[in-house]
C-alpha cells in the first residue's frame, strides 16, 4: 500500500487541526475524510474502508474521562476495522498514548508536529500494515543508539517516548535512581532531535557551588571577579542551537533556581559582570534522582521552575525492575570489556545468570557495568561463574543507609576509597567513576570517614 492509494480518516474536535491535516494530505493521498464528532465513528468506520485513522486522544464530549481516545480506539477495534490507528496527543498525554499502543494503536504523533514527520509516520503505519497482511513478523524495538539497551516493557515505552518527543523542542525531565542511565536517555533525545547536528552540553549542576553556578552556566566578562582574566562563554551559550543537559537539577538551591528560571523565561543570558543580554536557542533536558513528590515541595523546589522544565517527564525504572534486561546488559558489557582488555569473551554459566537475576543492584546499570568489568579482568577458566561476580560493598552500605561505625564492611569501604583516590592522584571525578558513584555520593563518604 502506497501513500498515494491510501484513504485517511481524521477525527479531532479542533477544526484548525482538521483543516491543517486536510490541506497537508489532499495532494498526498487518495482520500481524506475529516470529522469533528467522534460519535460518527459508529457510522463512518463500518461503511468505509480506511487504511489509516488519525484519532485525537481527548474530546470535549460527554465522557469527560480524560482518555476518550482509548474509548474510541477500542470502539474502532470492536467494529472490526483493520485500519492502522495513529493517536494524536499533546505533551501531557504521552503516557496515555504509549498505553494506547498496548491496546492496538499503530503509533502516535505529538502536537504540534512537523508535517514531514506526520507523513513519515503515516507511511510507516501503511508499511507495517502491508507487512502484517502479508504475514511478515513484526520488528522488535529494543535499541536506541549504541548503548541504551532494553527489551522490557518499561524500556520499550521509553523508546517510544524518545522517538516521538525528540523531534519536538519540548523540555524534558528525566527521573530515576542513580546509575539508571539518565544521561544516555538525554543523549538519545538529542541524537534523535532536529538539533542532532548541534552541540550537546552536559552540566552537573548539583556539583556547582553558589559562586561558580552563574559563571559556569551563563559566563562572565573580564574583571567580573578576581580570577576572571578574560571573557568566558557559559554553558548555555555553548549549547546554542543544540541541547543542554542539566544533571542533578534537584540539588540546586532556591537562589540558583531563580536565576535559572529567569534565563528559561527570557531565553537570554547575561554574563556575570555585563549588562548585555544574549539570546539563546537551546533544547533543555534535566535529570534528577529525587522523586517527583520531593520536587513538588515548595520549600525545596520552585513550582514555576518545575512546570518550565517538565513539559514531558520520562521515569527510568531501576534495574531490579527490568527483568531479563539484566542479562541483555550483562552480555553487552561482557562483549565490550572482553574487546577492551583483549580477552576471549567467556559465556556466563547458569549460576552466574541466576546470581545476576537475583541481585537487587542498588547501584543499577552502573553497578552492573563495573561488576562485569571486574569479572572480565579477573576471571579464569572457560566460563564466567557466580564466584566471579563480586558486587560492591559500597552500594550495600549506601542502600542500607549505614551510620559510620567501626565494622569490617566500613573498613573495606574506606580502604577501597583510599586506594582508588590514590590510584587517580586525588582526582575525585575519576575515582567516583571507578567506584560507580556520583561525585556527591563520594564526597559524602569522604566526610563520613574523615578522609
Amino acid at each position: 500500500m502506497t501513500l498515494k492509494n491510501a484513504s485517511i480518516l481524521v477525527i479531532d474536535d479542533d477544526t484548525d487541526v482538521l483543516t491543517a491535516v486536510r490541506l497537508l494530505l489532499k495532494s498526498e493521498v487518495k482520500e481524506v475524510v475529516t470529522e469533528k464528532n467522534p460519535q460518527e465513528i459508529n457510522h463512518l468506520v463500518p461503511g468505509n474502508r480506511f487504511d489509516v485513522i488519525l484519532l485525537d486522544m481527548n474530546f470535549n464530549s460527554s465522557l469527560h474521562t480524560g482518555n476518550e481516545g482509548l474509548f474510541w480506539l477500542r470502539r474502532i477495534k470492536e467494529l472490526k476495522s483493520d485500519a492502522g490507528v495513529i493517536m494524536i496527543t499533546a505533551y501531557g498525554d504521552v503516557d496515555l498514548a504509549v498505553r494506547s499502543l498496548k491496546e492496538g494503536a499503530s503509533d502516535f504523533v505529538v502536537k504540534p508536529w512537523h508535517n514531514d514527520r506526520l507523513i513519515a509516520t503515516i507511511k510507516e503505519v501503511l508499511k507495517k500494515r502491508a507487512g502484517k497482511n502479508a504475514g511478515e513478523p513484526a520488528e522488535a524495538k529494543t535499541l536506541i543508539g549504541s548503548e541504551l539497551l532494553g527489551e522490557s516493557e518499561q524500556m520499550e515505552a521509553i523508546f517510544y517516548k524518545i522517538e516521538k518527543i525528540a523531534p519536538t523542542d519540548a523540555n524534558i525531565l528525566v527521573l530515576g535512581e542513580n546509575g539508571t542511565g539518565k544521561d544516555l536517555i538525554a543523549r538519545a533525545i538529542h541524537q534523535h532531535s532536529l538539533r542532532a547536528a548541534g552541540p550537546f552540553v552536559k552540566v552537573d549542576v548539583g556539583a556547582l557551588t553558589e559562586s561558580l553556578f552563574e559563571s559556569e552556566l551563563f559566563g562572565h566578562v573580564k574583571g567580573a571577579f578576581t580570577d576572571a582574566r578574560e571573557d568566558r562563554m557559559g554553558r548555555f551559550e555553548a549549547a546554542n542551537g543544540g541541547t543542554i543537559f542539566l544533571d542533578e537539577i534537584g540539588n540546586i538551591s532556591l537562589q540558583q533556581q531563580a536565576k535559572l528560571l529567569s534565563v528559561l523565561q527570557n531565553r537570554t543570558v547575561t554574563r556575570l559582570g555585563s549588562n548585555k543580554a544574549t539570546p539563546i536557542d537551546v533544547r533543555l533536558v534535566c535529570a534528577t534522582n529525587l522523586p517527583i513528590q520531593e520536587l513538588a515541595n515548595e520549600n525545596r523546589f520552585r513550582k514555576d521552575l518545575i512546570y518550565r522544565i517538565n513539559t514531558v517527564e520520562i521515569i527510568v525504572p531501576p534495574l531490579r525492575k527490568r527483568g531479563k534486561d539484566i542479562l541483555l546488559l550483562a552480555d553487552h558489557f561482557n562483549e565490550l570489556y572482553s574487546q577492551k582488555y583483549m580477552k576471549p569473551q567467556l559465556p556466563f554459566d547458569k549460576s552466574a545468570r541466576e546470581k545476576l537475576l537475583s541481585y537487587p543492584f542498588p547501584g543499577n546499570v552502573r553497578e552492573l557495568q563495573y561488576t562485569i568489568e571486574r569479572a572480565v579482568i579477573m576471571a579464569e577458566g572457560d566460563e564466567l561463574k557466580a564466584a566471579d561476580l563480586l558486587f560492591s560493598p559500597i552500594e550495600f552500605a549506601a542502600e542500607e543507609g549505614e551510620e559510620p561505625k567501626e565494622t569490617n564492611l566500613s573498613t573495606v569501604e574506606k580502604n577501597t576509597i583510599l586506594k582508588v583516590i590514590e590510584k587517580h592522584n586525588g582526582n575525585i571525578t575519576k575515582a567516583a567513576k571507578e567506584l560507580g558513584l556520583t561525585r556527591t555520593a563520594l564526597y559524602r563518604r569522604l566526610s563520613k570517614y574523615d578522609i
